[in-house]
């Protein structure tokens, strides 16, 4: 007899904002809330969700709520829902959402989760629809400081996990370009020919991207600067690269 799988634990969703975008995207993964007495009023539509399904809620002291969040930075509101799941991607099939933008963040290998919270921010306010997550044992996951980070990013996204990413990035630049952000040696963003939809595919923070990854893309782009830092952040990069993608 095989043992039972362990469940995964649940996500902890942290803050006004994270916490209205899960209540109106999946409501019913929500298992029960806990807000401060000072979050009282934005507390007031969830609860009744809650009250409607016959599920827990509670108004508790910040401490409290800390223990429950399992940080101070919890926004003075935590809701506690199923854990979401992350669909794998093989390249035999292309989901439509991933054509449905114009620009298709792909993470391979960013470990820092308030770096992928981040991205997921920008990526939702920038109008992506979707964003893939590599299989490289460095990538962050869906992390209580992603969610808290991306202020409900995430769930304006369709989000999947790709186990062997240079296979499905080969099977994808059929169907779109597949640009490698580099920190250098790339082409400005501006010198792209238009093209719609586009895959952006940003690398781990101290090393970049690997070798076969890099392979798998099309073109390789760079943003320019004065020279006086290295390089930005890779979820201000993103930011920028998704901004000059989506509107150029």
């Amino acid at each position: 007899m095989k043992p039972a799988k362990p469940e995964r634990e649940p996500d902890r969703i942290c803050g006004p904002a994270a916490v209205a975008a899960t209540f109106r995207v999946r409501p019913a993964a929500v298992l029960r809330l806990f807000y401060t007495p000072q979050r009282r009023r934005e507390a007031g539509p969830p609860c009744a969700t809650l009250a409607r399904a016959r599920k827990p809620y509670r108004e508790v002291p910040a401490e409290e709520l800390a223990r429950i969040a399992g940080t101070p930075h919890h926004g003075g509101i935590v809701a506690v829902a199923a854990s979401r799941s992350l669909p794998a991607l093989d390249g035999r099939l292309i989901p439509d959402a991933l054509l449905r933008a114009p620009v298709l963040p792909v993470l391979d290998g960013i470990g820092n989760p308030h770096n992928l919270g981040a991205i997921a921010r920008s990526a939702a306010f920038f109008g992506c629809r979707a964003m893939l997550l590599s299989g490289d044992p460095r990538q962050a996951g869906l992390s209580d400081a992603a969610w808290r980070t991306a202020e409900g990013g995430l769930e304006a996204l369709e989000l999947f996990r790709v186990p062997d990413l240079p296979a499905f990035l080969r099977a994808l630049a059929s169907r779109m370009p597949v640009l490698a952000a580099m920190p250098a040696g790339g082409l400005a963003p501006a010198s792209l020919p238009p093209a719609r939809p586009v895959a952006l595919v940003l690398g781990n923070e101290e090393q970049g991207l690997a070798e076969a990854t890099l392979a798998a893309c099309t073109a390789r782009i760079t943003l320019s600067g004065s020279g006086a830092v290295e390089s930005l952040n890779v979820s201000v990069a993103a930011a920028v690269l998704m901004h000059a993608l989506a509107g150029a």
